[in-house]
């Protein structure tokens, strides 16, 4: 009876692995930087499109070990699930995040959503010991850093 149960259970396996050497990976000292690597990693056809979610994942050094775009919505929104967002910095063995999604309309103004998503991944980071560094709305043509206006 014993091994009917146990053999019912999926194994889980939890892996990373990266091509790039960590003295060659982005090194993160400003929220231009951030807004650099996002920018140039977002699908040029979308940005203006459809909302999408992404998450950046980072080392003790602030050094990049990768992007992950979460979701992709439509143009006035995406869902922003604290659940994805963890699971991928976790398997990632990211000690901080940054956040970041774009505005279709180009407006770099948070909405009263955009403030209420921020508070609520920060506090999810703060129980497991990753810091949210910041969230970026990005347009085109510049960001908003939810840390540089003291949101974070």
């Amino acid at each position: 009876m014993k091994e009917e149960i146990l053999g019912t259970v999926a194994e889980i396996e939890i892996s990373y692995s990266s091509q790039i050497k960590p003295s060659e990976r982005p090194k993160i000292t400003t929220q231009n930087d951030v807004y650099r690597l996002f920018i140039d990693t977002w699908d040029k056809t979308k940005i203006e499109l459809v909302e999408q979610f992404k998450v950046m994942l980072l080392n003790r050094c602030n050094r990049v070990l990768g992007i992950c775009t979460l979701t992709s919505g439509n143009v006035t929104g995406t869902i922003a699930d604290p659940k994805q967002i963890f699971s991928v910095a976790l398997k990632a063995n990211a000690t901080s995040v940054i956040i970041g999604h774009n505005h279709p309309s180009g407006s770099l103004i948070p909405s009263a959503h955009d403030y209420d998503i921020t508070r609520k991944i920060k506090a999810a980071g703060d129980l497991l010991d990753l810091k949210v560094t910041d969230h970026l709305i990005i347009t085109l043509e510049g960001f908003y850093s939810f840390a540089s206006e003291g949101v974070l």
